[in-house]
């Protein structure tokens, strides 16, 4: 967390940090007929996609809510920490030329590919909230919760993003690796199904896994319209804070190697 304050604290490295965001908006959807739509369409055609597959294996019955709408609302966080992780092990080596010519806080990098699937989070939760319209689903003031729990997905994604960054750099394996470990994290998140359908002994799993923690704090809050389990998100965010000290300590040992790896 330290690294975000060093990172805006000054005038220079905002205007840096806002530089790369908009570089990275733009470039990535350069010479594109449909530009920003597909920020919207890529997660809306899997909400379908899964929805077809998976409505008749779990019955809005047993879910409480319409299956589209209880798919989005975790699939909405998922894709933000997947699409963020997977973008930040590549941002220091797509600016090895940045890296070698001036100097600046070297997680700015980290810190601005995330900000950018921000922006992407930000259009895509609109086809939540039309969803929402859509299913008649009422909210109540437990939804300010999202707040604090997206601060610490934050948090969490942050810390991981500075690991994985630095160790590509490195060993560029790492960034086929993360592809296994997000795929297989993303099955032990309870994203297109619910954790009541396993059983009592094999839970524990879910506890020990934040990205299951956060997910189903957004779910309760937004479609239960209840308070998020707050001793689960109380470990989620130690477990988040302590993953974001280590990244950064990490991260600052290792980047005065960055220049004579690249």
């Amino acid at each position: 967390m330290n690294s975000i304050f060093l990172a805006i604290k000054t005038k220079r490295y905002r205007e840096l940090l806002n530089q790369l965001v908009n570089r990275d908006l733009a470039q990535r959807y350069k010479q594109s007929v449909l530009g920003y739509f597909w920020v919207i369409i890529n997660p809306l055609a899997q909400m379908l996609v899964m929805s077809f597959v998976f409505s008749r294996i779990f019955h809005s019955s047993a879910i409480g809510v319409p299956y589209p709408l209880f798919l989005f609302t975790a699939l909405l966080p998922w894709t933000l920490f997947s699409s963020s992780l997977t973008s930040a092990v590549m941002s220091l080596v797509s600016n090895s030329g940045l890296l070698a010519k001036i100097y600046f806080p070297r997680e700015i990098l980290v810190l601005s590919t995330l900000c950018a699937k921000i922006v992407d989070f930000a259009f895509s939760s609109l086809i939540l909230i039309a969803m929402m319209i859509f299913y008649k689903q009422g909210i109540t003031w437990n939804v300010l919760w999202v707040i604090p729990i997206f601060l610490i997905q934050f948090i969490f994604t942050y810390g991981l993003s500075l690991l994985f960054a630095a160790a590509n750099l490195f060993y560029r394996d790492v960034q086929y690796l993360l592809n296994l470990i997000v795929l297989v994290w993303m099955y032990l998140t309870p994203i297109m199904y619910n954790v009541e359908i396993f059983p009592a002994q094999l839970r524990w799993i879910f506890q020990v896994n934040p990205m299951a923690v956060i997910v189903n704090a957004y779910r309760e809050v937004i479609l239960s319209c209840g308070m998020p389990n707050l001793f689960s998100l109380g470990i989620a965010l130690v477990v988040a804070i302590i993953t974001c000290l280590i990244g950064f300590r990490v991260f600052k040992k290792l980047e005065g190697q960055f220049a004579d790896s690249v």
